[in-house]
């Protein structure tokens, strides 16, 4: 197979990120495929925090083979400190006695959880409070992802103050950036990252409200056409949720699919531009869309076993992604830096305006 660079663009999904884990071990197998830039939210966010932290370390088995060591050391490290998480949650709220203790094995730790966060503020920690990704970050096997070397890495977080996406990358593509890119509101405070202009900090919530995952900086002159999307949120789900906790993690999936999909339809536009013949001697770029993902399995899931990364959904969606990879590979390898695989005017029919 001839040499092939791609960009990857990975969404934010909580434990279901776990799926993006397999995905990326699967592609680290294949020495033809060169990847020139990572653009990551949330849970994307750290996936492409800890395969930039490997790859930089060199070219060749050497790079991918410690890249594969830190999403291996990212997700044991998730898991470990999330398997407690939610009863340590409880605790850290009030002294709960033993009965108490018996009652979250009753019921479902997530709807505790979700319950919870709609009476008590990450704030109530007060001194106490740690992110408990600082840590995960700071013992990666492979810890630098500040640094110019290997792909570019691009992190999305949304201002609090002004509601506007930020994206970090090179040198501000720091530890507390991918925690600002991954800072649900209702579970950890608000990231402070210092304005480079103004010096004043500035507060950073989860980068899925804004893109999920970033997709305009991928569309530099620069990097290769090729977008790959490694999908976690599913674009389509059968049927009307009639439940509150249904209908609450469909809200969920569309907002966080909103930006995605607001970008698919902004390149489906400039798509039919260029087949028009209507940009001759512009500076814009003709992106060759590529997704990787598994609908029938996040169908199967929902929103709130992001909140619960268990060893089991984790090995779960690790193999799911694996596979995953593996069939995009087969079906379309030679497609990339050659054609889109994503029909995205099928994508769209059916949507906008009627009359």
């Amino acid at each position: 197979m001839d040499e092939k660079q791609i960009n990857l663009a990975l969404q934010g999904g909580g434990a279901h990120g776990a799926f993006s884990w397999g995905v990326l071990d699967r592609l680290l197998d294949e020495d033809w495929l060169t990847i020139s830039a990572i653009s990551g939210t949330s849970a994307g966010a750290l996936n492409g925090a800890a395969l930039k932290g490997g790859l930089a370390r060199g070219n060749g088995r050497a790079g991918r083979r410690a890249a594969r060591e830190n999403l291996d050391f990212l997700w044991a490290q998730v898991g470990q400190r999330s398997d407690n998480r939610v009863v340590r949650w409880l605790h850290s709220m009030f002294p709960a006695p033993q009965g108490m203790d018996r009652l979250t094995e009753l019921f479902s730790p997530a709807a505790w959880l979700d319950n919870l966060t709609r009476l008590f503020s990450p704030y109530d920690y007060g001194p106490f409070y740690v992110n408990p990704l600082a840590s995960v970050l700071r013992d990666l096997p492979y810890p630098d992802f500040s640094n110019a070397r290997g792909p570019q890495l691009f992190v999305a977080a949304t201002n609090v103050r002004t509601g506007r996406i930020r994206v970090f990358t090179n040198a501000a593509a720091t530890a507390d950036a991918v925690m600002a890119s991954a800072c649900l509101p209702n579970l950890f405070q608000a990231v402070e990252i210092p304005d480079p202009e103004t010096g004043e900090l500035e507060a950073f919530w989860d980068g899925g409200f804004t893109g999920n995952p970033a997709m305009f900086p991928l569309y530099d002159q620069r990097l290769p056409r090729d977008i790959v999307i490694v999908n976690i949120n599913p674009l389509i789900r059968d049927g009307v949720p009639r439940t509150p906790a249904l209908i609450a993690d469909r809200v969920n999936e569309v907002s966080f699919n909103a930006s995605l999909m607001a970008d698919l339809r902004a390149i489906n536009f400039v798509k039919r531009l260029f087949a028009e013949d209507r940009l001759q001697n512009r500076a814009m770029k003709n992106p060759l869309i590529h997704m990787i993902l598994d609908d029938t399995l996040m169908n199967d899931l929902n929103a709130r076993s992001k909140l619960m990364p268990a060893p089991g959904l984790m090995a779960r969606m690790k193999l799911a992604g694996q596979t995953a990879a593996d069939a995009f590979l087969r079906d379309h390898a030679d497609a990339l830096n050659n054609r889109d695989t994503v029909d995205l005017p099928a994508l769209f029919a059916g949507s906008g305006i009627i009359g």
